[in-house]
């Protein structure tokens, strides 16, 4: 029998960015197999300026949320999760740069920007290999709902925000 407690095959990982005022903030929330949270990282706020926006054009949403924020943070976690669940469609590119699945939450409706793993729940179109893994994943869990974790990162977000966390550079 697997102990979840210190095994990380049961752990989810959360990822969430949003874009606010003062820029683009992450916040990476690693828990275990019920929910209860292992680690939390969130970014400093990323703001571009004019001239990288203009250089990089419509790809620049996607580029600072997944590869400067979500990455980034990923990597400097030191709770492992065997997958990454997201609740932002920009970052389903990330897929591309990581070695495991990452999922999309998306409620509202069948219009999704992935593979149908279940009722809202998609992998990247280019990894359909992932949609069966997910769905394994996302059946161990039983009951967890996959979305409200992103409540408690948009939570803890909005409080460093007020102790001035998410304004001081990483």
């Amino acid at each position: 029998m697997v102990d979840e407690s210190t095994s990380t095959y049961g752990n989810i990982g959360f990822l969430s960015v949003l874009q606010e005022p003062s820029g683009y903030v992450g916040g990476y929330l690693v828990t275990n197999s019920w929910g209860r949270p292992l680690e939390f990282r969130l970014s400093s706020a990323v703001q571009p300026n004019r001239v990288q926006q203009a250089l990089y054009g419509e790809s620049m949403a996607g580029y600072v949320c997944g590869d400067l924020i979500g990455k980034t943070l990923i990597e400097k976690t030191s709770t492992s999760a065997p997958w990454v669940v997201t609740d932002n469609p920009l970052l389903l590119d990330l897929r591309l740069r990581l070695p495991f699945p990452l999922a999309l939450w998306q409620t509202g409706g069948p219009d999704s920007h992935g593979l149908f793993v279940q009722p809202n729940l998609f992998c990247h179109k280019h990894f359909p290999e992932d949609v069966a893994q997910v769905r394994g994943f996302a059946e161990k869990l039983g009951t967890l709902d996959l979305g409200e974790p992103f409540a408690r990162i948009r939570e803890a977000l909005s409080e460093a925000r007020k102790m001035g966390i998410a304004a001081r550079p990483a």
